[in-house]
């Protein structure tokens, strides 16, 4: 134990963790400052409202990952839920995040502007991570009344979730024209704050929450999660009249409260989904069904060889990212699980390890993204198929390469802390693989008129992938059976997990030429390739964005 100025610490590794998290938080709150309330209309050749934006996003992924960081621990610790219900809980969770951004959207398209669809956002989410800090008598389990509040709470956060993060990133290619050589670039800067959010959180509410008491980490990310919408109410002058309503005749009078009222009965809607876990399942199947019917009933009856080709080398793409999602969401549920329970942590809380991601894809994105153009002017750029198959190849030796090294030291003894690190290193790397290139895939491959389509669909199969990783890390589940024989159950689902995924990978590789042929990349014409969607050259800045439905151009 390291005493710290107003903390214990597990050790000297977590003390200067958590420190160095802090520092880095409130540097940025003080730049962020500092750059939005100069006179000049421009930072370092930016308008002051990327910056506004960049603010209102690093708190609301501040607030999002410190409660994501802690929810599978308080689920099973503090309500004592088991391990099983746990995860199916939490794939049902992130599976509605990714579902309510299609409708937060679309009301946003049609009738809010991406603006006030933002800023009701905000303010659920303010409500539902200071819900969250009530968790009442830790003794009576499911039987404390306080229940409901926190069914309420995740049930804010995932419709506030739909509305946000479904139109901010929009806004910010609003700030630029088509054509202004600095939105890749203002991009970059967005994302960094989505990183710098994510990674902070981790530390610093992980560690409140497993160390001072539950409320104190999602009391914090909710204070977060309210800074961020202070900047954003105060800061609106900043955005230059963007993200306003284009049919503002449609919101006239009373008309904006009904908008308002909608996304209050979906609340409603998922506070009841989100225990009834089966429920869920069943909208995904129902729905996720019906519209790749849809997708290809459309492509078939009304689109052109070339252009129904395309379609359908879309749809593999995103049936393969499905596997990939619900490998990669074990991050937040049974791994988190893994690492607290039997991994040698250096006297870190576990929950802190959800850093990682976001710490590496800083580092990586960068290297990535050189990578590329640097085969590409090679002729030897990998194929966008190709890329999928290397993503769930990564994936799956992500959990073999842990299975192995746990293996390796024994199932008596914890397992070295490298390991996690490691499975994080191929995650990521897989996810670079995957996920911003998915994203830039579905905008090229499909037509204007099916460009949200498309996105839509993408994201439905994201939430399907998260929902199946809650069936996976219900798999893990072992109460009573003793530390090392719950170890290699464990153990034996991420080795099952792992040497399917690495399989399916290689599937995918072998048949990425027939894939490639169906995209038809040397007859595309449209010279203004991803500029089809506005705010387009955002997404997919972060795997676990909450979905990102923009409105299309023409």
């Amino acid at each position: 134990m390291v005493e710290g100025t107003f903390f214990t610490f597990g050790s000297a590794f977590e003390m200067w963790t958590f420190r160095f998290a802090v520092i880095a938080l409130v540097s940025f709150l003080i730049g962020g400052v500092v750059l939005i309330t100069r006179p000049q209309e421009e930072v370092i050749g930016h308008p002051k409202g990327l910056f506004l934006l960049f603010m209102a996003e690093m708190w609301e992924r501040f607030s999002y990952y410190g409660m994501r960081a802690l929810l599978i621990f308080y689920l099973t610790q503090h309500w004592l839920f088991s391990d099983g219900e746990a995860s199916i809980i939490y794939g049902a969770y992130t599976a509605l995040v990714y579902i309510t951004p299609v409708v937060g959207g679309y009301l946003a398209d049609r009738y809010l502007g991406q603006r006030k669809a933002v800023l009701f956002g905000a303010v659920l989410l303010t409500f539902g991570h200071f819900f969250m800090a009530f968790e009442g008598d830790a003794s009576l389990g499911q039987d404390n009344p306080m229940i409901n509040v926190f069914w309420l709470a995740l049930a804010l956060i995932i419709v506030g979730s739909g509305f946000l993060k479904a139109n901010i990133s929009v806004i910010v290619g609003q700030l630029y024209s088509r054509t202004d050589i600095r939105r890749d670039p203002a991009y970059t800067i967005f994302y960094m704050g989505i990183n710098v959010g994510a990674a902070t959180a981790s530390i610093i509410c992980g560690y409140l929450g497993q160390t001072v008491g539950w409320e104190y980490g999602f009391g914090l990310a909710g204070f977060g999660m309210l800074i961020g919408l202070v900047f954003f109410v105060l800061g609106k002058p900043l955005l230059l009249g963007k993200g306003e309503s284009k049919h503002p005749e449609r919101i006239a009078g009373g008309k904006e409260w009904l908008i308002y009222g909608l996304g209050l009965a979906m609340v409603l809607l998922c506070f009841a989904a989100i225990q009834f876990q089966q429920l869920v399942g069943y909208v995904l199947g129902a729905f996720g069904g019906g519209l790749v019917l849809f997708v290809l009933f459309t492509a078939v009856t009304k689109l052109a060889a070339e252009e129904r080709d395309r379609i359908f080398a879309a749809m593999f793409l995103i049936l393969v990212s499905i596997v990939f999602w619900a490998l990669f969401e074990q991050a937040g549920s049974s791994l988190n699980l893994f690492t607290d329970r039997h991994v040698d942590t250096q006297g870190v809380n576990a929950s802190m390890f959800q850093s990682i991601n976001a710490i590496y894809i800083v580092l990586l994105a960068p290297v990535f993204a050189m990578l590329w153009q640097g085969l590409a002017r090679r002729g030897a750029e990998p194929s966008t198929p190709m890329k999928f198959g290397l993503a769930v190849i990564q994936v799956g030796l992500g959990f073999l390469v842990l299975v192995w090294g746990s293996q390796g030291a024994g199932l008596n003894v914890p397992t070295p802390v490298i390991f996690i690190f490691l499975i994080y290193l191929l995650h990521t790397t897989g996810e670079l693989c995957l996920s911003p290139v998915g994203l830039s895939a579905m905008n090229r491959l499909a037509p204007a008129h099916m460009a949200s389509l498309i996105m839509g669909t993408w994201f439905f199969a994201s939430a399907t992938g998260n929902f199946a990783a809650g069936l996976i890390a219900s798999a893990t589940g072992a109460e009573g059976v003793g530390e090392e024989a719950g170890k290699q159950i464990v153990l034996d689902v991420y080795s099952t997990v792992g040497w399917y995924a690495v399989g399916i990978g290689v599937i995918v590789m072998v048949v990425s030429p027939l894939i490639k042929k169906y995209m038809h990349l040397d007859t595309l014409t449209d010279d203004n390739v991803g500029d089809d969607l506005l705010g387009q050259a955002g997404a997919g800045l972060e795997a676990q964005e909450a979905g990102i439905h923009p409105a299309t151009k023409g």
